[in-house]
């Protein structure tokens, strides 16, 4: 039995099924859920990209949220995806899309958007003659991978499906939900979820500052010690596995 007792932040589909991930490790967590997601109204720019996806070369979906949408909003517009190469910044949303028989790639190690750009299938797609690529992904986000494929000739198209935005919790009710489940790590997915476990902390954030802080990337592990995270593990990728990987290289006892 690990000596870990977590608090994991992911939204509440994602959180369940990593709490009980980790449980069958026999790693005790708690759901506290710091990112909903909103599906945003349809736009005739979504509209006008799933009625001729063949103009692109590639479809990248940035998030297993995005994915669903995605799936959603191709069924709904009977679009075609013959030859259409997908690409995902992980294996988890990889695997939503396959599961309707998309032809997707995803870096093999890294859950993050320069592993993704670095992947040989998509240097090769985007080789087309005027590539263009589509994103699909959340409201705001990173420009990183845009502004790569930019430097490279590539016209991209971002087409936002949703907005994460904070539930709603009582005052203090972090600092009461680590202190009556006894939990001695904290756990972010991403850049949104940690400004949001920032902002739900308020003028408890000090002392939860010394709990150790486990993020999916060297991005947010630097944005979290710039807030004063005292410990921060980055787990490299938001995965599952990558955050089992980090809790048996980093024991409670050891940090």
């Amino acid at each position: 039995m690990s000596a870990w007792r977590l608090l994991l932040t992911r939204p509440a589909e994602d959180c369940a099924a990593l709490a009980q991930t980790l449980a069958a490790q026999g790693v005790a967590s708690h759901c506290m859920p710091l990112l909903a997601i909103e599906t945003l109204d349809e736009t005739p720019e979504q509209r006008s990209a799933f009625a001729d996806l063949q103009r692109y070369c590639a479809v990248i979906v940035v998030s297993k949220p995005a994915a669903r949408i995605g799936l959603q909003l191709l069924a709904q517009h009977g679009a075609s995806t013959a030859d259409l190469p997908w690409f995902s910044v992980g294996a988890a949303t990889a695997a939503v899309l396959a599961e309707q028989g998309l032809s997707v790639h995803f870096p093999d190690s890294g859950d993050d958007s320069e592993a993704l750009f670095a992947l040989p299938a998509l240097q090769q797609a985007i080789a087309a003659p005027a590539p263009r690529v589509l994103i699909l992904r959340g409201e705001g986000g990173r420009e990183f991978l845009a502004e790569r494929l930019r430097s490279q000739g590539v016209s991209v198209d971002y087409l936002p499906l949703y907005r994460r935005v904070l539930p709603h919790y009582a005052p203090g009710e972090l600092s009461r939900q680590v202190r009556a489940e006894r939990l001695n790590g904290l756990v972010v997915s991403s850049g949104q979820g940690f400004e949001h476990l920032l902002q739900l902390a308020g003028d408890d954030w000090p002392a939860l500052a010394r709990l150790p802080l486990f993020v999916p990337s060297p991005r947010v592990a630097e944005q979290a010690r710039a807030a004063g995270a005292q410990i921060v593990v980055d787990c490299r990728g938001a995965s599952a596995a990558a955050l089992q990987a980090a809790l048996e290289q980093f024991p409670a006892a050891a940090l």
